[in-house]
Parts: structure tokens; C-alpha cells; sequence
């Protein structure tokens, strides 16, 4: 009997193994002809010429395709790779991409290329060169990313299966109130009127401005871990000054560049495809606002994550992942 339930616990390993190496082959097996770990320069086509941007792929699965959009504009996508191990063990095709201008990719300097619509219909010839469609392509936008995400939906919802906005709402003129109104009167008063004096000078490469930001603002809203993450330095050494600024203004502390009166909430009706908004309690996004998106949407759903900041995925990491493989999964099995 000790003899029969040994063979039969063999085959039953072997099986196992045989059918779990299958899956692994299949899952690291791309159709490109030279091996370079999933990064490929997609060529895109813009007003001014065309450029390159850098992709970079993990796996492989017809039904789920998700593509990583990082904030900025023009950080990069070093600080989205702690999706890697989650989504990797969930089996969820992805693609990790910089867009143009950022680190990674190309950086033309002509400065008509820096508009939303411009990077909306860069996302839409990386969504054909990775062979997405309404069957199976995901967005997960972060902060500035979050913006292109929603601005791509309103155009294009009719090639995605799902869209992810993570900490970013709707309105920049919200935004900026939301850091005017309550978080600027968090700050030590003395350190506030500080960074209003250099503001007010416009004086922004004084490196007196981001000593006080830093400890004051970026630890408490932007991530609270107390070591930030390798990922994240890089991306912040990486950064494109000059498009950030531009778009951005200069700190995370309110809006006042191009994107400063931008304003798609009236519009969020418009999306149909399942949307989920991510909100985190110490968010430099009023996390009541994300809320208030995901029941202005058609089909809306709401993930908070109670001791996040507006990085959750890394200061609230097991919500937050736990919360977006969720959704993704429901949406994949509707």
C-alpha cells in the first residue's frame, strides 16, 4: 500500500512539475527574435518627428496586459518596479514604460511636445506596438500618470478593459487647494513661511527649498517610509527637470505650471470601462476626492489605504497590491 501511494505521489510531482515549467517557459517566452529581457524601444510619431520610447515587458498572458504609467511628468519608471514580484507571481503581463522626454527614452528639446494630448497619443501607438485591445489592456496611472490614464480613457476607453488611477484626482485647481487649504497648515508654521518666502522669489534653485520640503512635505506625503527605496531614488535622480517644471511647477507642494487649471471632473461620467480609484490617508490628494471619483464614474470602485501617502504602492505596499491584483482579477473574470 506504502509502495502504491509513493508511485502515485511520484507521477502526481512530477506532473506538477512538468505543467509548472510548462507555464514558466510559456510566461518568459516573448515572439521577439533577439533575447534582450523584454525591453524594446517603441518608435512613436510625433508632430516634431519621431522618437523612441523605453518599454520593458515581464510575461506573457493574452487575457491580462497592464500597462505602468509613472508620474512626473517625466520621472520615470524606476519607482513602479515593486509591481515586478506582485504581478509576476500573479502571472499579469506588463510593461514598465518611460515616456518620452524621460530618462530612459528620448528627450527632444522642442517644448510643443510637452501637452497631455500629445502624451495621450503616445500611449495609444504603445498600446498597438504591445498588441493590447479591449480584451485585456489595463492602465495603472500614478499621480501625473493618473492624469494621461484619464485623459487616455476619455479618448481611447474603447481599447481597455480597465483603468487604475492611483492618487490623483480630477481637478488640478482641487489639488492645489487641497495642499493650500489643509496640508500647508500641517506644516511647522516658520517652515511654511520659509518656503513661501522663496516661493514668492521665485527663487527655486536655492537648494534651501528642498532641505525644507523634503523633511517637511515629501516624508510626510509623498512616502513615509523612513528609508526610501533605491527605486525611488533613482527615479528622483533621473528626473527631467525641465519637463517637470514646465508641466508640474517646482515641487509636489501644489500645482502651477501647464497642468495648473486642468480640470477633467465634470467629464468623469463619460468613463464606462471599470475604473478604480486609489486614495491613501496622508495623500497629497484629498483621499474623500478619490473616493468621491470612483462614484462619479459608471463603474466605479474605491481602494483606500489607510497609512499610505501619495506612493502608497510602496508606505502601504500589502493594501495597496492586495487591493489593485483584486480588482483586476474581478474585472478579468466579468
Amino acid at each position: 500500500m506504502n509502495k502504491l501511494l509513493l508511485l502515485a505521489f511520484s507521477i502526481f510531482t512530477l506532473s506538477s512539475c512538468s505543467k509548472s515549467s510548462e507555464t514558466a517557459s510559456n510566461y518568459f517566452t516573448y515572439p521577439d527574435s533577439l533575447e534582450a529581457g523584454g525591453v524594446k524601444m517603441i518608435p512613436i510619431q510625433t508632430p516634431s518627428g519621431t522618437y523612441k520610447v523605453w518599454t520593458k515587458r515581464f510575461g506573457t498572458n493574452p487575457k491580462i496586459k497592464i500597462l505602468l504609467l509613472h508620474g512626473g511628468p517625466a520621472m520615470t519608471h524606476e519607482y513602479m518596479e515593486c509591481f515586478e514580484t506582485f504581478f509576476q507571481r500573479e502571472g499579469f503581463e506588463f510593461y514598465e514604460y518611460d515616456q518620452l522626454g524621460s530618462y530612459y527614452s528620448d528627450q527632444p528639446t522642442d517644448s510643443t511636445l510637452w501637452k497631455t494630448e500629445r502624451f495621450v497619443e503616445e500611449v495609444e501607438q504603445v498600446r498597438k506596438a504591445i498588441g493590447a485591445d479591449s480584451s485585456n489592456f489595463y492602465i495603472i496611472g500614478n499621480s501625473w500618470g493618473g492624469i494621461l490614464g484619464m485623459e487616455y480613457a476619455l479618448k481611447y476607453q474603447k481599447n481597455m478593459k480597465g483603468l487604475l488611477v492611483s492618487n490623483m484626482v480630477a481637478s488640478a485647481p482641487e489639488y492645489g487647494k487641497y495642499a493650500e487649504e489643509v496640508l500647508a497648515k500641517q506644516m511647522d508654521s516658520k517652515v511654511l513661511a520659509e518656503v513661501r518666502a522663496i516661493e514668492a522669489k521665485k527663487d527655486f534653485n536655492n537648494p534651501r527649498y528642498m532641505e525644507l520640503l523634503i523633511p517637511n512635505f515629501y516624508k510626510e506625503h509623498i512616502c513615509r517610509l523612513q528609508e526610501w527605496p533605491d527605486a525611488l531614488n533613482r527615479t528622483l535622480k533621473h528626473g527631467n527637470s525641465d519637463i517637470y517644471v514646465r508641466m508640474q511647477g517646482p515641487s509636489e507642494f501644489g500645482i502651477s505650471g501647464l497642468l495648473e487649471k486642468w480640470d477633467i471632473k465634470n467629464r468623469l461620467k463619460e468613463l464606462y470601462v471599470p475604473t478604480l480609484m486609489i486614495g491613501a490617508k496622508y495623500d497629497t490628494m484629498d483621499p474623500k476626492a478619490m473616493e468621491e471619483q470612483s462614484k462619479l464614474v459608471q463603474k466605479g470602485s474605491y481602494l483606500y489605504c489607510p497609512n499610505g501617502s501619495h506612493l502608497a504602492m510602496w508606505d502601504d505596499q500589502k493594501v495597496y497590491m492586495n487591493g489593485v491584483i483584486s480588482f483586476i482579477k474581478k474585472v478579468d473574470g466579468e
